[in-house]
Protein backbone atom coordinates (compact mmCIF):
# COMPACT_ATOMS: atom_id res chain seq x y z
CA UNK A 1 0.00 0.00 0.00
CA UNK A 2 1.30 3.29 -0.80
CA UNK A 3 1.59 6.18 1.55
CA UNK A 4 0.54 9.00 0.79
CA UNK A 5 1.61 12.64 1.89
CA UNK A 6 0.72 16.15 1.12
CA UNK A 7 4.13 17.85 0.14
CA UNK A 8 3.18 17.64 -3.85
CA UNK A 9 3.26 15.06 -6.93
CA UNK A 10 6.72 14.21 -6.21
CA UNK A 11 7.10 12.17 -3.56
CA UNK A 12 9.11 9.05 -1.60
CA UNK A 13 7.47 5.77 -1.51
CA UNK A 14 5.81 4.79 1.46
CA UNK A 15 7.50 3.26 4.72
CA UNK A 16 6.77 -0.29 3.59
CA UNK A 17 9.42 0.18 1.24
CA UNK A 18 11.15 2.22 3.27
CA UNK A 19 13.94 -0.65 3.73
CA UNK A 20 14.48 -1.23 0.12
CA UNK A 21 14.57 2.44 -1.21
CA UNK A 22 17.12 3.49 1.16
CA UNK A 23 19.27 -0.18 -0.43
CA UNK A 24 18.30 1.39 -3.71
CA UNK A 25 19.62 4.84 -3.24
CA UNK A 26 23.21 3.44 -1.56
CA UNK A 27 23.96 1.57 -4.73
CA UNK A 28 22.94 4.16 -7.31
CA UNK A 29 26.06 5.66 -7.50
CA UNK A 30 26.74 6.51 -10.53
CA UNK A 31 28.71 8.74 -11.25
CA UNK A 32 30.05 7.08 -10.78
CA UNK A 33 31.92 5.99 -9.41
CA UNK A 34 31.46 4.97 -11.88
CA UNK A 35 36.53 2.49 -10.34
CA UNK A 36 38.93 0.62 -9.26
CA UNK A 37 41.12 1.07 -6.01
CA UNK A 38 44.12 -0.27 -4.37
CA UNK A 39 44.64 -4.52 -4.29
CA UNK A 40 42.61 -4.99 -0.99
CA UNK A 41 40.94 -1.41 -1.42
CA UNK A 42 37.09 -1.07 -2.14
CA UNK A 43 36.24 -0.30 -5.78
CA UNK A 44 34.04 2.52 -5.04
CA UNK A 45 37.59 4.47 -3.73
CA UNK A 46 38.30 5.68 -7.17
CA UNK A 47 36.38 6.99 -9.60
CA UNK A 48 36.70 6.84 -13.36
CA UNK A 49 37.39 10.05 -15.61
CA UNK A 50 36.32 8.33 -19.21
CA UNK A 51 33.98 4.60 -19.72
CA UNK A 52 36.71 2.31 -21.34
CA UNK A 53 36.88 1.62 -24.72
CA UNK A 54 36.09 -1.72 -26.51
CA UNK A 55 38.34 -2.61 -29.81
CA UNK A 56 39.46 -5.34 -30.88
CA UNK A 57 43.08 -5.14 -29.47
CA UNK A 58 41.60 -3.16 -26.03
CA UNK A 59 42.93 -4.24 -22.82
CA UNK A 60 40.66 -2.95 -20.06
CA UNK A 61 43.57 -2.84 -17.68
CA UNK A 62 44.32 0.42 -16.25
CA UNK A 63 48.09 1.76 -16.26
CA UNK A 64 49.34 2.21 -12.79
CA UNK A 65 49.50 5.94 -11.57
CA UNK A 66 52.25 8.44 -11.87
CA UNK A 67 55.22 8.36 -9.81
CA UNK A 68 54.69 10.10 -6.81
CA UNK A 69 56.95 13.99 -6.24
CA UNK A 70 59.98 13.19 -4.95
CA UNK A 71 59.34 12.97 -1.08
CA UNK A 72 61.36 14.24 1.33
CA UNK A 73 62.69 12.89 4.79
CA UNK A 74 59.67 13.59 6.30
CA UNK A 75 56.84 13.45 4.02
CA UNK A 76 55.49 9.90 3.27
CA UNK A 77 55.60 8.31 -0.07
CA UNK A 78 52.43 9.31 -1.70
CA UNK A 79 51.14 7.08 -4.59
CA UNK A 80 48.75 8.95 -6.01
CA UNK A 81 50.22 12.10 -6.23
CA UNK A 82 50.27 13.86 -9.73
CA UNK A 83 53.49 15.97 -10.46
CA UNK A 84 52.71 19.93 -10.37
CA UNK A 85 49.56 19.24 -7.79
CA UNK A 86 49.33 22.14 -5.57
CA UNK A 87 48.21 21.50 -1.78
CA UNK A 88 44.16 21.18 -0.75
CA UNK A 89 42.74 21.90 2.42
CA UNK A 90 42.19 18.48 3.59
CA UNK A 91 39.13 19.15 5.93
CA UNK A 92 38.75 16.01 7.64
CA UNK A 93 36.55 16.98 11.07
CA UNK A 94 35.17 13.48 10.92
CA UNK A 95 38.52 11.34 10.71
CA UNK A 96 38.14 9.10 13.64
CA UNK A 97 34.61 7.93 12.10
CA UNK A 98 35.69 7.62 8.67
CA UNK A 99 39.09 6.20 9.44
CA UNK A 100 37.05 3.09 10.85
CA UNK A 101 34.79 3.36 7.94
CA UNK A 102 37.58 3.37 5.50
CA UNK A 103 38.85 0.52 6.91
CA UNK A 104 35.90 -2.06 6.90
CA UNK A 105 35.05 -0.58 3.35
CA UNK A 106 38.56 -2.12 2.76
CA UNK A 107 37.74 -5.64 4.52
CA UNK A 108 34.45 -5.68 2.67
CA UNK A 109 36.87 -5.66 -0.36
CA UNK A 110 39.21 -8.12 0.91
CA UNK A 111 36.64 -10.63 2.06
CA UNK A 112 33.36 -10.38 -0.41
CA UNK A 113 33.99 -8.46 -3.00
CA UNK A 114 36.99 -8.98 -4.79
CA UNK A 115 37.10 -12.68 -4.34
CA UNK A 116 33.64 -12.19 -5.92
CA UNK A 117 35.25 -10.50 -8.76
CA UNK A 118 37.79 -12.88 -9.02
CA UNK A 119 35.22 -15.44 -10.40
CA UNK A 120 33.62 -13.38 -12.30
CA UNK A 121 36.31 -11.97 -14.40
CA UNK A 122 36.87 -16.05 -14.62
CA UNK A 123 33.83 -16.88 -16.11
CA UNK A 124 33.21 -13.53 -18.10
CA UNK A 125 35.39 -12.27 -20.91
CA UNK A 126 37.25 -9.32 -20.60
CA UNK A 127 35.43 -7.56 -23.81
CA UNK A 128 32.34 -8.13 -22.34
CA UNK A 129 32.89 -6.59 -19.14
CA UNK A 130 34.41 -3.55 -20.87
CA UNK A 131 31.12 -3.34 -23.17
CA UNK A 132 29.10 -4.14 -20.19
CA UNK A 133 30.91 -0.93 -18.15
CA UNK A 134 30.69 0.97 -21.23
CA UNK A 135 26.66 0.30 -21.62
CA UNK A 136 26.24 1.49 -17.66
CA UNK A 137 28.33 4.80 -18.62
CA UNK A 138 25.86 5.64 -21.63
CA UNK A 139 22.27 5.26 -19.50
CA UNK A 140 24.02 7.80 -17.48
CA UNK A 141 24.22 10.60 -19.78
CA UNK A 142 21.74 12.79 -18.77
CA UNK A 143 22.50 13.98 -15.39
CA UNK A 144 26.72 14.91 -17.28
CA UNK A 145 24.01 16.49 -20.09
CA UNK A 146 22.61 18.59 -17.53
CA UNK A 147 25.44 19.75 -15.56
CA UNK A 148 27.28 20.82 -18.20
CA UNK A 149 24.32 22.80 -19.29
CA UNK A 150 23.93 24.57 -15.92
CA UNK A 151 27.79 25.42 -15.82
CA UNK A 152 27.25 26.83 -18.95
CA UNK A 153 29.32 24.05 -20.99
CA UNK A 154 27.40 23.83 -24.24
CA UNK A 155 30.15 22.69 -26.19
CA UNK A 156 30.04 20.09 -23.51
CA UNK A 157 26.77 19.59 -23.30
CA UNK A 158 26.86 18.88 -27.03
CA UNK A 159 29.54 16.14 -27.05
CA UNK A 160 27.57 13.88 -24.39
CA UNK A 161 24.25 14.11 -26.60
CA UNK A 162 26.10 13.37 -29.81
CA UNK A 163 28.33 10.22 -27.78
CA UNK A 164 24.44 9.11 -26.60
CA UNK A 165 22.97 9.03 -30.27
CA UNK A 166 26.04 7.38 -31.49
CA UNK A 167 26.64 4.95 -29.45
CA UNK A 168 22.93 3.90 -28.33
CA UNK A 169 22.46 3.45 -32.29
CA UNK A 170 26.06 2.71 -33.30
CA UNK A 171 27.25 0.90 -30.39
CA UNK A 172 24.38 -1.30 -29.38
CA UNK A 173 22.74 0.24 -26.62
CA UNK A 174 26.15 1.90 -25.37
CA UNK A 175 28.26 -1.86 -25.27
CA UNK A 176 30.62 -0.02 -28.03
CA UNK A 177 31.95 3.03 -27.26
CA UNK A 178 32.10 3.89 -30.91
CA UNK A 179 31.85 7.54 -30.01
CA UNK A 180 35.48 7.05 -29.63
CA UNK A 181 36.69 6.82 -32.75
CA UNK A 182 35.51 9.85 -33.42
CA UNK A 183 37.03 11.89 -30.83
CA UNK A 184 33.93 12.87 -29.12
CA UNK A 185 35.03 12.99 -25.72
CA UNK A 186 34.50 15.18 -22.78
CA UNK A 187 35.44 15.35 -19.02
CA UNK A 188 32.30 13.96 -16.76
CA UNK A 189 30.47 16.59 -15.46
CA UNK A 190 28.38 15.83 -11.88
CA UNK A 191 25.90 17.79 -9.54
CA UNK A 192 28.97 17.97 -7.17
CA UNK A 193 30.97 20.18 -9.51
CA UNK A 194 28.21 22.39 -10.51
CA UNK A 195 27.70 23.13 -6.81
CA UNK A 196 31.29 24.12 -6.76
CA UNK A 197 31.17 26.06 -9.92
CA UNK A 198 28.83 28.27 -7.86
CA UNK A 199 30.56 28.58 -5.09
CA UNK A 200 29.75 26.27 -2.69
CA UNK A 201 32.75 25.01 -0.93
CA UNK A 202 33.25 21.05 -0.32
CA UNK A 203 32.60 21.14 3.41
CA UNK A 204 34.10 18.21 5.44
CA UNK A 205 35.43 15.19 4.23
CA UNK A 206 33.18 12.18 4.59
CA UNK A 207 33.52 8.38 3.70
CA UNK A 208 30.38 6.13 4.00
CA UNK A 209 29.75 2.31 3.83
CA UNK A 210 29.86 0.91 0.47
CA UNK A 211 30.73 4.27 -1.10
CA UNK A 212 33.73 5.57 -2.02
CA UNK A 213 34.86 9.07 -0.57
CA UNK A 214 32.66 12.28 -0.36
CA UNK A 215 33.08 15.61 0.84
CA UNK A 216 29.75 17.16 1.71
CA UNK A 217 28.90 19.02 -1.19
CA UNK A 218 29.58 16.31 -3.57
CA UNK A 219 27.57 13.68 -1.38
CA UNK A 220 24.36 16.46 -2.20
CA UNK A 221 25.56 16.44 -5.71
CA UNK A 222 25.25 12.67 -5.81
CA UNK A 223 21.75 12.58 -3.96
CA UNK A 224 21.14 15.78 -6.89
CA UNK A 225 22.78 12.52 -9.84
CA UNK A 226 20.28 10.64 -9.11
CA UNK A 227 16.94 12.70 -8.92
CA UNK A 228 18.23 14.51 -12.68
CA UNK A 229 18.20 10.56 -13.98
CA UNK A 230 15.11 9.95 -15.70
CA UNK A 231 15.77 6.37 -15.49
CA UNK A 232 14.91 6.78 -11.53
CA UNK A 233 11.31 7.84 -12.39
CA UNK A 234 10.71 6.79 -15.95
CA UNK A 235 11.69 3.28 -15.83
CA UNK A 236 11.95 1.82 -12.31
CA UNK A 237 10.76 4.84 -10.64
CA UNK A 238 12.29 5.32 -6.52
CA UNK A 239 10.24 8.52 -6.71
CA UNK A 240 6.45 8.81 -7.59
CA UNK A 241 5.29 11.76 -10.40
CA UNK A 242 1.92 10.64 -10.47
CA UNK A 243 1.37 12.80 -13.86
CA UNK A 244 4.41 11.22 -15.55
CA UNK A 245 4.04 7.25 -16.92
CA UNK A 246 6.91 4.93 -15.84
CA UNK A 247 7.71 1.43 -17.65
CA UNK A 248 7.41 0.32 -14.32
CA UNK A 249 3.89 1.03 -12.52
CA UNK A 250 4.48 3.00 -9.69
CA UNK A 251 2.38 0.03 -7.45
CA UNK A 252 5.56 -2.51 -8.00
CA UNK A 253 8.18 -0.26 -5.90
CA UNK A 254 9.09 -3.65 -4.99
CA UNK A 255 9.55 -5.00 -8.71
CA UNK A 256 12.05 -1.69 -9.20
CA UNK A 257 14.09 -1.60 -6.20
CA UNK A 258 15.19 -5.54 -7.03
CA UNK A 259 16.08 -4.53 -10.38
CA UNK A 260 18.18 -1.06 -9.47
CA UNK A 261 20.23 -3.15 -7.01
CA UNK A 262 20.70 -6.45 -9.26
CA UNK A 263 21.63 -3.92 -11.40
CA UNK A 264 24.27 -1.95 -9.62
CA UNK A 265 25.90 -4.87 -7.87
CA UNK A 266 26.86 -6.21 -11.42
CA UNK A 267 28.28 -2.93 -12.35
CA UNK A 268 30.18 -2.73 -8.79
CA UNK A 269 31.44 -6.43 -9.17
CA UNK A 270 31.97 -5.94 -12.70
CA UNK A 271 34.16 -3.03 -12.07
CA UNK A 272 36.16 -4.43 -9.54
CA UNK A 273 36.80 -7.09 -12.12
CA UNK A 274 38.09 -4.93 -14.76
CA UNK A 275 40.47 -3.45 -11.75
CA UNK A 276 41.35 -6.44 -10.34
CA UNK A 277 45.32 -5.70 -10.70
CA UNK A 278 45.14 -1.78 -10.40
CA UNK A 279 47.55 -0.08 -7.77
CA UNK A 280 48.81 -3.55 -7.24
CA UNK A 281 51.32 -3.36 -3.85
CA UNK A 282 49.51 0.47 -2.91
CA UNK A 283 49.00 -0.47 0.06
CA UNK A 284 52.55 -2.03 0.84
CA UNK A 285 54.24 1.24 -0.29
CA UNK A 286 51.96 3.40 1.26
CA UNK A 287 52.91 4.45 5.09
CA UNK A 288 48.96 6.09 5.61
CA UNK A 289 46.78 4.97 2.72
CA UNK A 290 43.53 6.64 4.48
CA UNK A 291 45.21 10.00 4.13
CA UNK A 292 47.01 9.22 0.36
CA UNK A 293 43.20 8.47 -0.78
CA UNK A 294 41.89 11.35 0.90
CA UNK A 295 44.08 13.33 -0.80
CA UNK A 296 44.23 11.86 -4.39
CA UNK A 297 39.61 12.05 -3.65
CA UNK A 298 40.09 16.03 -2.91
CA UNK A 299 42.62 17.45 -5.44
CA UNK A 300 40.57 15.01 -8.19
CA UNK A 301 37.87 17.02 -6.97
CA UNK A 302 39.43 20.08 -7.41
CA UNK A 303 40.90 20.27 -10.56
CA UNK A 304 37.66 18.86 -11.98
CA UNK A 305 35.63 21.94 -10.07
CA UNK A 306 38.56 24.59 -11.87
CA UNK A 307 38.29 22.73 -15.38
Amino acid sequence: MRKKTGAGPARLRGANHGILLAVSVILLSGCAAHHGGPTGSPVFLVQRDTPPVLFADASPSVPPPAAARDATPDEPFDPFAQPGEEAVEEYDPWEPLNSKIFEFNREFDRWLLKPVAKGYNFVVPNFVQVGISNFFYNIRVTPRLLNNVFQGKFKGAGIEAGRFLINTTAGIGGFFDVAQRFNLTTPEEDTGQTLGFYGIKPGPYVVLPFLQPYTVRDLVGYVGDIALNPIYWLMFPIIEIDAIPSLIPHANSLTSSLILITARGTEIVNDRSLNLEKFQGVEESTVDLYAAVRNAYLQKRATAVRE
